[in-house]
């Protein structure tokens, strides 16, 4: 094993790859015509900026690069720098610039939590060439990094590590007798493996983590899945409710629930609920979605939806999940409509457009004498006083006369709600004949 001041520094670290055969994953950023591989081939470096998970490989991949092309490196924290910091460290990489005619690496940590502001302080020392900026993010930059920073880059996408790739980087832990656990001559059990790749969850620092912690407890040579499962204790999944990751569990719910697959969204409403998410946010996402996209096409959808978040309210975690989950299966299978949705945009948009139509003067009330000899509520015809319950007078501004925004479709009770509408129709259709014979 390692001399004593190394193993007091992580597994993870220790373990860090510093030669690119030692680096599993991201097989497509890195290799003969891949882009990684191919800057290295050309002998060309540009500022870039790794978006990836945790533990795929971004700050490693920054390193060697660096490390390549014999660099001069500077590491830079946004959780713990600011504005000054970062001018001290522009001022130092512009003067190594001119004196060595190098660039400096400069290496950000979490570029996302640096604002506007601070990012934009990086912006002419990139133009000018006196750093590479490599930037790491587990956000997405498109929201996170500012538009002229983002164009004087390169975005490299890294993928959560493959279980191929964490089962190769646990073994080469076990084997390293200079940097890992070799010097313990450990086994593991297949199902100990596997309870370490899952839960690690393409992460390869969780991974080595946990491999640290079950090596500590093994007994005999072998870390088993007892082991694992101590040095786990209970399984923590991806997930930031304020996040992209929050943003892309949401999206798969409710467009599985529209795709009308009903194992798929049990499947994300898990995945929420495992996670942590607010069950009272997942019962508010059912109750638009049942308004939004079953709509008339199923009435009941939304009293169900309702009902559910009223009864998870009722109960709580874990018995008041099941309404929610009996919901979801409910509205994946319902018949779907956003006609109601569509046709109440288009209204919005319509008011926005043109606000103060005037109401007709057949349908507005007369309260005083004054309105009355203004021909306020003069023509108005009294549904009930008609034999088929319905009049010939129209009750829309004359701009937008006989304009049709609701259209249902033939699916579901919608189906009956369009034959109601056209016997309505009909028989508005019948009073006015009657009007001109």
């Amino acid at each position: 094993m390692a001399e004593d001041k190394d193993t007091l520094v992580p597994l993870a670290e220790r373990m860090r790859p510093r030669t690119l055969d030692r680096f599993y994953g991201q097989e497509h950023l890195l290799g003969k015509g891949k882009i990684l591989g191919e800057l290295i081939g050309s002998n060309h470096l540009v500022s870039i900026i790794f978006w990836g998970p945790p533990g795929s490989g971004k700050t490693t991949l920054a390193y060697m690069l660096a490390g390549h092309f014999g660099l001069p490196w500077v590491f830079f924290s946004a959780v713990l720098s600011g504005i000054k910091e970062i001018k001290e460290v522009m001022a130092k990489a512009e003067k190594q610039r001119r004196m060595y005619g190098k660039p400096v690496v400069l290496f950000i940590d979490e570029i996302h939590r640096f604002n506007k502001a601070q990012q934009g302080a990086f912006l002419p020392y990139v133009e000018r060439g006196d750093v590479i900026l490599f930037g790491s993010t587990t956000e997405n930059p498109s929201f996170e990094v500012i538009a002229p920073l983002l164009s004087r880059t390169k975005v490299l996408v890294l993928n959560p590590l493959t279980a191929e790739a964490l089962g190769r980087i646990i073994r080469d832990a076990l084997a390293d007798k200079e940097l890992g656990l070799g010097g313990l001559s450990l086994g593991i059990e297949d199902g100990a493996l596997e309870m370490i790749i899952n839960y690690a969850n393409g992460d390869a620092r969780r991974a080595l983590n946990s491999l640290e912690i079950a090596a500590n407890l093994a007994k005999e040579g072998l870390i088993t899945t007892d082991a694992v499962q101590e040095a786990l204790q209970k399984r923590i999944l991806l997930y930031d409710k304020k996040g992209e990751e929050h943003f892309n569990l949401i999206s798969a719910l409710h467009k599985s629930l529209r795709n009308s697959d009903v194992d798929a969204s049990l499947y994300w409403l898990a995945r929420m609920l495992a996670s942590g998410e607010d069950p009272l946010y997942i019962a508010r996402r059912i109750v638009r979605f049942a308004s939004e996209d079953v709509g008339l096409a199923d009435p009941q959808a939304l009293a169900i939806a309702l009902s559910a978040k009223e009864s998870y309210d009722f109960l709580g975690s874990p018995e008041g999940e099941l309404a929610l989950a009996q919901a979801v299966v409910y509205l994946a299978s319902a018949p779907k409509s956003n006609r109601v949705y569509t046709a109440f945009t288009a209204v919005t948009r319509e008011v926005e457009k043109s606000p103060h139509e005037p109401v007709p003067l057949p349908i507005r009330n007369a309260v005083t004498s004054l309105m009355k000899d203004l021909g306020y509520g003069k023509d108005y015809q009294y549904a009930h006083d008609n034999a088929l319950k319905t009049t010939d007078m129209e009750t829309l501004p004359e701009r937008l006369k006989g304009r049709k925004f609701y259209e249902p479709t033939t699916l579901g009770f919608e189906k009956t709600i369009r034959q109601r509408i056209e016997w309505w129709d009909s028989l508005k259709e019948k009073i006015r004949e009657r009007k001109t014979d």
